[in-house]
């Protein structure tokens, strides 16, 4: 585009796509602008997929210089879990002249408007979709996710979640007029008469805490929610995933200054090996909102010493499927499959806990044992992953060391029903594959408890055998209560237990997928219709999106004058 944009131009390209999207959370309906097929982009796709691994490759060895105040230096050290050295250097911040900068801008972010800051964000996320085939190297290089996985969730899927939060930002400031004439009659008196106006005014800089494992899924709901909603934004991505969100910052830079808006409204914070500054940024007062995604124990530190700050969290929890009966058999176990082999299981909304009462289940192929269900399971995850090919384009690398232990850790808390195994890949030699493990489990045991009452995140899932499906709805109902969960499963063909695990998660908070054969997986949620965890159990204290996602990150301030 132009080296300027004119509040004209934001408006008359991006409003329709805005209101395409308000319409879109209003109805719940199917809706996305950004394609997922990477030959949808551009005019001949191919060409353009060549351009953006270029584009990746031309990235690797240089430093990314922001152009941002404070900057004291450069660091670096990402190491793809493919086994390839990026290379790339990232400012490193003094914060002291950082912050002050970032807040300079804000007056300025806060009188354009609520439109003018919704066109603005629309514009950073068409220039990063422009970009997808890059951005998804990106992400493929740092979260250790297949390229395909990694252009979807990393490239239209995020920007789906980027728009949806811009469109609840854009409808909680517009809930409240910009001005009202108020007339209150006094009988014979002369009535009283104010004219009001009502601003919303940003809290203040809010901070995104990137994730490992999803730093664009994850990182942009909080950066686009409080920079429409007039915040300034730092972003510190994890240490082993900094190339998307620092190209991410470079994008919105150059919109913010092109628009006539200062570029340090969003920056990005690098840190050195071992420097832990999140901690030290949380506590800031200066920040006022944090958006973190990661391990219960830091997100529950965030919450309690974070007290200046509104803070959004993402953390751990136990996912469960209830298995009481099946009409559709193996379209149950092709389904549970997919899911447990998605990206080696490193998806906070993977299926951990598989509860099967242990007498079995009934389906339509007739009566299934315990054993024969878990072994069934086994064999279809076994027909899924058997070519090395589809199985390196489904499961991708193991994300860090951490992983990998747990899953070899695993099979020693039970008997093993599907062993993990080593796949090669033989376009990254460097790349850890590994296939999922399936244990076995009694429900009333105590020390098989301990391991299923636990988070173990990765590849791996447990078959707790239960005694009876009203057991299975307790267990579900103290694992979400204690533990938290972001997604809830159920197989049945019973009516009164389909309700009373819908009744458990209404209770709890939990989001629940019935009876799911087709292509929709209890691990993935759509933009614009589905919530992303529900902010009311342990799991999460938000959910991506609903308006509570935005609402916080604002206030109204009103100024009376006498008419």
């Amino acid at each position: 585009m132009a080296a300027e944009l004119t509040v004209h131009q934001l408006i008359a390209t991006h409003r329709p796509t805005l209101d395409q999207a308000l319409e879109a959370i209003r109805t719940r309906a199917y809706w996305s602008p950004h394609p997922e097929h990477p030959k949808a982009y551009g005019e001949h796709g191919s060409l353009d997929m060549a351009a953006g691994k270029a584009a990746f490759d031309a990235l690797l060895g240089t430093r990314l210089d922001l152009g941002q105040p404070g900057t004291d230096g450069f660091v670096g050290g990402e190491v793809s879990p493919y086994g390839i050295e990026l290379g790339v250097e990232y400012p490193h911040a003094d914060v002291d002249v950082l912050l002050p900068a970032m807040k300079a801008g804000q007056k300025a972010w806060r009188n354009a408007g609520a439109e003018i800051r919704a066109v603005v964000c629309l514009e950073i996320l068409k220039r990063i979709s422009d970009r997808t085939h890059e951005f998804a190297h990106a992400v493929m290089h740092t979260s250790g996710q297949a390229f395909m996985m990694a252009f979807q969730a990393g490239g239209p899927h995020a920007q789906d979640r980027g728009l949806e939060a811009v469109a609840y930002a854009y409808v909680e400031q517009v809930r409240t007029p910009d001005t009202a004439e108020w007339t209150k009659p006094q009988g014979k008196r002369d009535p009283l008469a104010l004219t009001k106006q009502f601003t919303p005014v940003p809290r203040g800089i809010g901070l995104v805490i990137g994730c490992n494992t999803f730093p664009t899924w994850n990182g942009y709901p909080g950066l686009f929610a409080s920079l429409a909603t007039g915040n300034a934004v730092l972003v510190k991505p994890h240490p082993r995933a900094v190339l998307p969100l620092a190209l991410t910052v470079q994008v919105a830079r150059d919109v913010l200054g092109e628009a006539g808006f200062d570029p340090n409204l969003v920056a990005l914070t690098a840190e050195r090996p071992g420097e832990g500054i999140a901690k030290t940024l949380a506590t800031r007062p200066e920040i006022r909102i944090i958006d973190y995604t990661g391990s219960t124990e830091f997100g529950d530190w965030l919450e309690a010493n974070a007290r200046q700050a509104q803070v959004y969290t993402e953390k751990a929890g136990v996912n469960s499927v209830l298995v009481e009966s099946a009409g559709d058999y193996k379209g149950m176990l092709a389904n549970l499959a997919f899911s447990l082999s998605l990206y080696s299981g490193q998806m906070c909304t993977t299926p951990q806990n598989l509860l099967i009462p242990r007498d079995g289940i009934r389906t339509d192929e007739g009566p299934k044992t315990f054993d024969e269900v878990v072994a069934d399971l086994g064999r279809s995850v076994d027909g899924l992953l058997g070519d090395d090919a589809r199985a390196n384009a489904l499961l991708g690398a193991i994300v860090n060391p951490d992983v990998k232990a747990r899953l070899e850790t695993a099979a020693g808390l039970g008997e093993v029903a599907l062993a993990s195994r080593e796949i090669a890949n033989p376009e990254f030699p460097g790349a850890v594959v590994r296939t999922p493990v399936v244990v076995k489990l009694d429900g009333a045991k105590p020390d098989d408890e301990a391991a299923y009452m636990s988070e173990c995140f990765g590849p791996v899932s447990f078959a707790v055998a239960v005694d009876s499906a009203s057991d299975a709805v307790e267990l579900l109902r103290r694992t979400i209560r204690e533990k938290g969960a972001m997604t809830v499963g159920a197989y049945t063909t019973n009516d009164e237990v389909e309700q009373a695990v819908q009744e458990v998660c209404l209770e709890e908070a939990a989001q629940l997928s019935l009876n799911l054969v087709g292509g929709v997986y209890v691990n993935q949620t759509a933009a614009f219709s589905d919530f992303h965890g529900s902010g009311g159990n342990p799991a999460a204290n938000a959910a991506l999106c609903d308006g509570a996602f935005v609402a916080n990150r604002f206030r109204v301030v009103e100024v009376r004058r006498e008419a």
